[in-house]
């Protein structure tokens, strides 16, 4: 939290100013975290997140342009190895051992952006607040690694029996600050997003109910992120400046 008073303090003192909008492709590397919501809190704990955009601003403000995120966690709270496990509670591999698993979230989405900033009073013309909704994919799943490569359940293509594979239709919601400045280093956005999954179970059975998943979900994450932009302009930076 101090980080973004402290971004967004040096945004707002900054003299540097664009006389006008400009179009201009930019590439943004994103951090965040998110918590789940609906049916996925059933399933996940809180997730880390790393993504990328790529994002057209027109001279209107207008944004444009596509995302893609990567998710991972380790509060998986569905059991999916219940079955496999001794009275004691541990899985145990071929040769009758306590086995090294681990079982950890991990989730991808893709999207296709559409969104606008509004230029705040003390921001230059190509910063401000920056609204985007979007609509794509998203897709989860349980990971099981066993590390020994020693348990003959999980081994190969019966992992696919237990790792809950699952994925729909996406739509996202993004609220937050976008600052280019004329120090190209000092190019960053922040703020909330969410995403609202319409998704089913992509396996065909689960190996420990030995039943299909035929539930309608509708998965759930809210989150913050940060992250750094690379505009990319035709000129010089400092030719659409002034003091």
């Amino acid at each position: 939290m101090k980080t973004l008073v402290l971004l967004l303090l040096s945004a707002l003192c900054c003299k540097a100013q664009l006389d006008s909008a400009l179009g201009v492709p930019i590439i943004g590397i994103h951090f965040g975290a998110h918590l789940p919501g609906g049916d996925m809190v059933k399933r996940f704990g809180p997730n880390l997140c790393t993504g990328a955009q790529f994002l057209y601003k027109t001279k209107k403000n207008f944004i444009y342009g596509v995302e893609a995120n990567y998710l991972f966690g380790s509060g998986v709270k569905e059991d999916v190895l219940k079955a496999l496990k001794t009275p004691e509670g541990y899985v145990v591999d071929n040769a009758g051992y306590p086995a090294d698993i681990r079982v950890t979230e991990r989730a991808i989405t893709m999207h296709a952006i559409f969104g606008k900033i509004f230029r705040l009073a003390s921001a230059n013309a190509n910063s401000g607040l920056m609204v985007n909704v979007g609509v794509g994919f998203l897709q989860h799943k349980i990971n099981l690694y066993d590390a020994q490569r020693n348990i003959a359940a999980i081994k190969g293509d019966r992992v696919y029996g237990y790792d809950r594979l699952t994925g729909g239709l996406s739509i996202t919601e993004f609220v937050g600050y976008l600052f280019l400045s004329e120090n190209r280093m000092l190019n960053f956005y922040f703020g909330m997003d969410c995403y609202q999954s319409f998704s089913k179970s992509l396996r065909k059975l689960n190996y420990d109910t030995a039943q299909p998943d035929t539930k309608r979900r509708l998965d759930i994450l809210t989150g913050m992120r940060i992250g750094w932009a690379l505009p990319l302009y035709r000129k010089k930076p400092n030719d659409f400046y002034y003091n």
